[in-house]
């Protein structure tokens, strides 16, 4: 579960076997609210999460089945922010080493995601604080070049 505006990781789970994607929701809902102490008031999901039955009562849920005709701008705009996601799952595997497990059992597997989701929150942090560090003490003027 990632944030809506700037992508940072609010919930990340461990999931073993290969479960339904609507089966996950109400769990990282919950696991989100916990974190930020918030419930949402909707969610943009794929078409994974099909099937009434599996969603919570309280937050509605919203599909990516309409057609883009039939959409709002706002609508659009959230489903194009729904599909940034994924590039955050795949730099989470690829960059943070999540792909990779050196601990054991499926308690290290939820420790690894839990490590690997707080590194790229880290490292989002940091780039945020140097970015307005150099900002101030690096001139517009400046270069690298002899």
């Amino acid at each position: 579960v990632t944030t809506s505006k700037s992508n940072w990781i609010v919930g990340v789970q461990a999931l073993h076997g290969n479960p339904y994607d609507g089966h996950t929701l109400k769990d990282a809902i919950n696991q989100m609210e916990k974190v930020v102490g918030l419930r949402p008031k909707e969610v943009y999901v794929d078409l994974g999460y099909k099937g009434k039955d599996h969603h919570p009562e309280d937050v509605q849920v919203h599909l990516s089945n309409k057609s883009r005709k039939n959409m709002t701008r706002w609508e659009r705009m959230w489903m194009n922010r729904r599909s940034a996601i994924e590039p955050v799952i795949s730099h989470l595997k690829h960059d943070h080493n999540m792909i990779r497990n050196f601990l054991k059992g499926k308690e290290g597997d939820r420790i690894n995601a839990l490590f690997a989701a707080a590194g790229c929150n880290f490292s989002k942090l940091l780039r945020a604080f140097f970015s307005l560090f150099l900002k101030d003490y690096i001139s517009p003027s400046f270069s690298f070049a002899f």
